[in-house]
Formats: C-alpha cells, sequence, structure tokens
C-alpha cells in the first residue's frame, strides 16, 4: 500500500527484482520457438542477480556471474547469449512494461556490454578434393546425408528431421520437392528443398527404406549427422575443422562462383527473404533446379570456387589480415600469379 501510494502522490516506482521482470518476460513469450532456452540460460542467471533490484542490473552486476562463465570455460559467444537476454528484459522493462499507475517498471534500461568475440569460428567451404576425400571416410548412410547436404544447403536437423509426407511431386518438371514445416526449421519459415541431380539421386536411393523419414539407419532414425563417425572421418583426412554446417556454406559458396544469383541462393539455401515457399510457379521452380544443377560436379566451364587458406602478410589496405581467407572465381590464373599480382608474400604455412 505504501508502495502505491509512493508511485500515485510521488511518481515513485516500486522496487522490483529481476526475477520478477525474468517472470514476466517467460509468460509473455510462451510463443517464441526459443523460449525453453531463453527459461534455462535465465535459470543459470537467477543466483547471481535474481534478488536484484532492477534498477541495480548493469555490466558491473554481471561481472561475477560472467567470472563464473568463464572459470567453467564456457565461450565469449554463449555467454553473450545471457547477456543478450538480459538486456532485452531491462529494455522491455524500461519501454514496453507500464504498471497501474502508468509507470515504466524501469526508468532508463542500463548499458549491456556484450563480451568481444574474436574466438568465433569462420565458415570453411570445402573444396572438391577434400569433400572427396571426407566422404569417402564415412558410412554409407553419412556419406548420403552429406552429399544431399552439400547438394540442397539444408541444415543438420533439417536433413535428420527430413520426411517422406515433406515430398511434392510437380507433375509439369516430371520432378518433386520437399517443403519443410516451419516447427522443423531455425527461422521458423517453411523450407523449399529443391533437388539437383545427385540430391535427387539420394532421394531415389532412399525410397522404401524407412515408411517416415527419408535417412534412417538399421530401421531407425537418424538424431544428428555430427556423430562419433562424422569425427573420426574429420580426424583421419585432417579436417577437423569441418563442421556439418560447412555443407551449407559449400553449396552457398558453390552457387555465388556458378554465377547464381542472390535472390536464387537465398531460396535455394532457405533464407528467409519474405516468400511463400509454397506458392512457386513451375517456371520459378525450373529456374531454381537449373541453378543447383549447375553445382552438382565439377564443371571446367565454370569459374571454379578456389579457397586460399593460409597466413599471409599484409602489404595493402586492400589485403586481407593474418587469418582471412581471400575467395577467388578465376581459374584461368594460377596461385602463384595470384599472389604475385596482388602483392603478398608468400604463405608461411601451406594452403
Amino acid at each position: 500500500m505504501e508502495e502505491i501510494r509512493q508511485a500515485q502522490i510521488y511518481g515513485v516506482r516500486p522496487s522490483r527484482t529481476f526475477e520478477q521482470a525474468a517472470a514476466k518476460f517467460v509468460i509473455e513469450n510462451q510463443h517464441k520457438r526459443s523460449i525453453d532456452d531463453d527459461a534455462s540460460r535465465l535459470k543459470g542467471l537467477m543466483p547471481w542477480i535474481g534478488q536484484l533490484p532492477l534498477d541495480r542490473i548493469h555490466t558491473g552486476s554481471l561481472q561475477p556471474w560472467m567470472e563464473h562463465r568463464r572459470k567453467q570455460g564456457i565461450s565469449p559467444g554463449t555467454i553473450n547469449q545471457g547477456l543478450q537476454i538480459v538486456r532485452r528484459i531491462v529494455n522491455l522493462a524500461a519501454g514496453e512494461w507500464v504498471d497501474e499507475q502508468g509507470l515504466t517498471w524501469l526508468q532508463t534500461p542500463p548499458k549491456i556490454k556484450l563480451l568481444p568475440n574474436n574466438g568465433k569460428r569462420k565458415p570453411y567451404p570445402l573444396s572438391w578434393e577434400e569433400q572427396a576425400r571426407l566422404f569417402r571416410e564415412l558410412p554409407d548412410h553419412l556419406e548420403e546425408m552429406a552429399l544431399f547436404g552439400v547438394n540442397t544447403g539444408c541444415r543438420d536437423a533439417e536433413i535428420c528431421g527430413l520426411r517422406w509426407d515433406y515430398e511434392v511431386e510437380v507433375p509439369e518438371l516430371k520432378t518433386s520437392v520437399f517443403i519443410i514445416p516451419g516447427s522443423g526449421v531455425k527461422n521458423g519459415d517453411d523450407r523449399l528443398v529443391v533437388l539437383n541431380r545427385v540430391a535427387d539421386s539420394v532421394i531415389q536411393s532412399r525410397r522404401g527404406k524407412h515408411p517416415v523419414f527419408v535417412f534412417s539407419y538399421d530401421g531407425h532414425p537418424i538424431t544428428r549427422m555430427l556423430n562419433s563417425a562424422w569425427i573420426r572421418a574429420r580426424k583421419r583426412t585432417r579436417l577437423e575443422q569441418v563442421r556439418v554446417h560447412d555443407l551449407k556454406h559449400t553449396f552457398g559458396r558453390r552457387l555465388r562462383a556458378a554465377g547464381v544469383s542472390l535472390e536464387d541462393r537465398q531460396d535455394l539455401l532457405g533464407h528467409r527473404s519474405g516468400k511463400i515457399t509454397t506458392h512457386y510457379s513451375a517456371v520459378e521452380l525450373a529456374k531454381l533446379i537449373e541453378a543447383a544443377n549447375r553445382v552438382c560436379d565439377r564443371d571446367e566451364r565454370q569459374p571454379e570456387l578456389v579457397v586460399l587458406r593460409g597466413v599471409f602478410h599484409r602489404q595493402s589496405p586492400q589485403i586481407p589480415h593474418k587469418g582471412s581467407e581471400v575467395l577467388i572465381a578465376n581459374p584461368a590464373k594460377s596461385l602463384k600469379s595470384l599472389v604475385a599480382e596482388e602483392g603478398l608474400e608468400p604463405p608461411t604455412r601451406g594452403l
């Protein structure tokens, strides 16, 4: 009652804890696909800042929690995920949450600075030779999945969860496509999967092997591609840095090197573009299939994506600094001539 009187007469905001604000956030965001992850992160924060008043939440009060997570060996990127949800809550408290007295829960939101994440792993698109080496070491069922991924740009979860009832026949083109519901896609949108020649051959080889799922092993669906067999294959081929997600990066880079337009690359990779994936015309689908077929195999007539991986010494503002990747698409020039033209010193370790 005293808090109400203070708010009504003097405009004094009632004191609310971060735990109260976190509870409000979770209740109001049950529709979010990531709400379980958000709730889990908030649960880990409660022992450290749960009982603090909202106006005492800032970067300084979060330091003990951050130091604790660092000592646990947690990466800066994962710590930032917790900081981001805290920042979201205090911004809502200062901007949108209004009580019965017309007062926001917090007068001004604090500035919560994220940790620098310089160690974030960069994409590693595979060369044709690396793809051949890696795929040879995979068991047959995993090789089929990897071949499908590098020719469709699907994510690990999308490949593992691919079902036969997602298949849609396109009689005009004498082929089919798959439409993955948004519940199985990271961005929440339905995902159109166009099949080029290689992906279609994989699908045909899988027919009749499982009544529900396209990919299975020993009669059971596969939950993830990044398993012990994938890890062993990476070690044997000395490609420990290659993740399953790099199959998607490889598909995207090859499409770009083959001259496929940005709009078509977005559609083929399943990036959010505002389109309704179930409303493509036969002409549009034919165009996408033609684009996807450009990267079925190495084509000497097309510019090939060359990935130069090495440590280059910077001599010019235009030259990437140490640890960068130089991406070119020019088969007419040798590596030696390109290095000479760009003013680069030879790399200190192998490409």
